[in-house]
């Protein structure tokens, strides 16, 4: 299952030199709850994670408890001036096996992914391909 969500009103708030702390902390939350970390990397704005979901858990419940400790974690670590909050909502669409090792290198290669492509371009493109139908009103903020 891959995940995405984004960071409340799509600032550039996750600086590079705390992003490898930050996917340590998400791994450990994704650890205890049980379930396997595949792929992650977060840029300045929105994550993408990879994980292989047991049915012990709902991914909501998951989401909730990745976006509500790594909040809490980015406030208590001090590195923004501001109160840091993601946005509500999340994406999460699911692969067969045979893909995973194409959206592991997809997700580990965002960088260059937004260079071609912004994120909301990225995000629409998934519903498309998924064949999910949406409301635009419940898309995240975007920054044009």
């Amino acid at each position: 299952m891959q995940i995405v969500f984004a960071v409340k009103g799509r600032e550039n708030l996750i600086r590079k030199d705390n992003r490898e702390e930050l996917h340590k902390f998400i791994t450990g939350i994704i650890s205890n709850r049980g379930q396997k970390l595949l792929s992650i990397f977060a840029m300045p704005d929105h994550v993408h994670i990879l994980i292989g979901m047991k049915p012990n858990l709902s991914i909501s419940d998951l989401v909730r408890d990745i976006k509500a400790g790594s909040s809490k974690f980015i406030n208590d670590s001090k590195w923004i001036k501001t109160k840091f909050n993601w946005q509500e909502g999340f994406g999460a669409f699911s692969y067969s096996k045979s893909h995973l090792d194409n959206v592991v290198k997809y997700i580990l290669n965002q960088e260059e992914n937004h260079k071609k492509q912004t994120f909301k371009e990225e995000y629409l493109s998934f519903l498309e391909k998924f064949e999910i139908e949406y409301d635009e009103k419940y898309l995240f903020d975007w920054i044009e």
